[in-house]
């Protein structure tokens, strides 16, 4: 499977949760198989979904999953330690990792050679680390949603993507839908 296809059999499981997601052709992908108010779409900030993310679980009650890449994750790896010592129970960071670069072109990245982001989760002391397959994605994200615990998933998946159009709603009226969304 590639990342659109995961986030295609996921979309059920994430249309309750509030969503934030990657830049580029991740939140152009989910924002065209299910366009919704809880979903933060990141169109210039690569790395920092995580980092958003984390965030807005510690600043509120309601559970919150970071859709990210390995690419973007390594751009930002003070992320991991960070999330580790700021434990969040309604916190899941959800690690699509087609040990690609897939908005710019899918170039390799070093976590589809020897880095293994699973360990370096762990290595910054996340303590609930979970690595799937593409396939058991909507299973396993469902699981660490019913688990209420702070959860790093890393879905191995294969590299790709469709073509689609960009998103063209204003990152103003995103933001403010998705403020609103939060604040219901």
């Amino acid at each position: 499977m590639i990342r659109s296809e995961i986030l295609r059999e996921i979309a059920p499981i994430l249309r309750d949760q509030l969503v934030v997601c990657n830049i580029g052709l991740p939140s152009q992908e989910l924002h065209m198989i299910d366009d919704n108010a809880k979903n933060f779409y990141m169109l210039g900030t690569m790395g920092l979904s995580s980092s958003i993310g984390l965030g807005l679980a510690l600043a509120q009650d309601k559970t919150v999953i970071s859709i990210d890449g390995d690419g973007s994750v390594l751009t930002n790896l003070g992320t991991l330690p960070t999330i580790a010592n700021n434990v969040a129970d309604n916190y899941i960071l959800l690690i699509i990792d087609n040990g690609s670069y897939g908005s710019t072109g899918d170039q390799p990245t070093y976590a589809g050679k020897k880095t293994k982001l699973e360990k370096v989760a762990e290595a910054c002391g996340c303590e609930n680390v979970v690595v799937c397959q593409d396939v058991d994605t909507g299973k396993v994200l469902q699981a660490a949603i019913d688990s209420k615990k702070m959860t790093v998933i890393v879905v191995k998946c294969d590299s790709g993507n469709i073509k689609l159009p960009v998103i063209t709603m204003d990152p103003v009226v995103i933001r403010h839908r998705f403020m609103e969304a939060v604040k219901a």
